[in-house]
């Protein structure tokens, strides 16, 4: 079976070799594209990296690698990937398309929580879709959290928030994940069942974190899908899931500057304790060696 290119191997074949040259530029360009830097990203990074090598007159790739990382790590401290948890209960909305792994995630997430220390509920909130409860009833048990189901099918889904965050307060639970709607008839009615969940929610609670989760795959396309969040559901932080190591690395940064908005969690496999917190030092000593 053949191996899975990675930007690290395209990378590491890079930079073992006697000096800089020409073809070095052509094929760092051609991995950073194929690691979905995208174009303007990586005109910028090699712009850079040109202006460095030129500064400091040296030929060795060696020192390219530092430079890289040197870079990468700069533009992603321009973005914090601290989740905002200290309110009790912390109250985080997910949203996002469906299909992005919106279910799975929640489930993740919940382990991720419940392995730091902390106690969680679930709230089903996206009650038009009776397949997606039972899922996320499956995945909340796997990651060690209560659940709070509709009491009946099509319940409004504001009411199942507001019972969510009602139970929470009640035992006295840390952790409220609220899942919601990925698709209604209209982006518009989405939207509005969304402010309504978030208005009779912080009746009772601040909402600590709204955090939209975006497919690595899909990529730049996935992000288009997500714009009506980004623009109306007050998103504070990215998910992104299907991350397959440094073969996508690079949609990474460019979601986070393509929307402004940090990346918090990342998701790279499909067990249950494959979700991370985002630690932009140790992501890039992964994709540049």
């Amino acid at each position: 079976m053949a191996q899975k290119w990675s930007l690290t191997g395209a990378l590491r074949g890079m930079f073992v070799r006697e000096t800089i040259t020409e073809d070095t530029w052509d094929d760092l360009e051609t991995a950073l594209i194929t690691a979905d830097f995208g174009p303007d990203i990586t005109e910028s990074l090699i712009d850079d990296l040109r202006a460095d090598v030129e500064r400091y007159r040296t030929e060795d790739p060696k020192d390219l690698q530092r430079m890289l990382r040197e870079r990468l790590e700069e533009r992603f401290a321009q973005y914090d990937p601290t989740l905002n948890l200290k309110e009790r209960p912390a109250v985080i909305l997910v949203v996002g398309v469906n299909g992005v792994g919106k279910t799975t995630t929640i489930g993740k997430f919940a382990k991720f929580l419940t392995g730091h220390g902390q106690s969680v509920i679930v709230g089903a909130a996206d009650t038009f879709r009776a397949a997606a409860v039972e899922q996320l009833a499956t995945w909340a048990e796997r990651g060690g959290a209560d659940i709070i189901r509709p009491e009946r099918e099509g319940q409004d889904p504001a009411s199942v928030a507001f019972q969510t965050v009602d139970a929470a307060k009640e035992r006295g639970i840390a952790m409220c994940l609220i899942d919601t709607a990925g698709r209604l008839q209209t982006k518009g009615g989405l939207m509005d069942e969304l402010g309504k969940i978030r208005r009779v929610v912080e009746k009772q609670a601040p909402v600590s974190e709204v955090l939209l989760v975006l497919d690595a795959t899909t990529g730049q396309n996935g992000v288009s899908q997500a714009e009506a969040f980004i623009q109306h559901a007050g998103v504070t932080g990215l998910v992104i899931t299907k991350l397959d190591g440094s073969a996508k690395g690079g949609f990474i940064l460019a979601v986070q500057e393509r929307t402004g908005i940090p990346i918090k969690l990342i998701g790279q496999g499909e067990g249950i304790n494959d979700m991370t917190g985002f630690t932009p030092h140790v992501f890039v000593q992964q994709l540049v060696g």
